[in-house]
């Protein structure tokens, strides 16, 4: 029987600067491709054409203000901020360890400071707009998206080489 590995640690970085004990969560971006029908004569039926990926997005959630994410609210640059995200998974059953790394570069759309009553919890929620996306496990890159250089590599393999060969890129 397999046991599935558990999030046990975490560590957020915000431009360099390690966000220890304040990030509470965060959303990965879903990998999202679009299709669309086609049918053309002699089909009976339509199928599906792959038409890219949707737009990157992530979410995290802080326990409280974050001057340095506020600052970077109105980022000009659609690379402009740099965020890594770390974490230890391990399985229960077996002991085993794996580091899961995100690494994202983009710009902050929605800033979400909550609530703020004296004596209760807050929350500081960032849903940030990518333009690279990065996840290493193990050292290993398992997926890295980077839009405005037209990769896109999936378990090894550059989904986009032969149109950038293509287009003399």
């Amino acid at each position: 029987m397999a046991f599935p590995s558990k999030l046990k640690q975490t560590m957020m970085f915000n431009d360099g600067e390690a966000f220890i004990g304040e990030t509470v969560s965060i959303t990965p971006p879903k990998l999202v491709r679009k299709f669309e029908d086609y049918r053309a004569g002699g089909m009976s039926r339509a199928v599906k054409v792959d038409m890219g990926g949707e737009a990157l997005e992530m979410e995290a959630v802080y326990g409280g203000p974050m001057r340095q994410i506020l600052r970077q609210h109105g980022m000009l640059n659609m690379s402009g901020v740099q965020q890594r995200f770390v974490g230890s998974f391990q399985n229960d059953d077996t002991g085993a360890v794996d580091v899961v790394e995100i690494v994202t570069r983009g710009r902050h759309e929605e800033i979400d400071m909550g609530e703020w009553k004296p004596g209760e919890d807050t929350e500081f929620k960032v849903k940030s707009q990518l333009s690279y996306f990065k996840l290493t496990w193990n050292g290993a890159v398992e997926v890295e998206i980077d839009v405005l250089g037209m990769i896109e590599v999936v378990g090894g393999v550059d989904l986009m080489a032969a149109h950038r060969t293509a287009l003399g890129l």
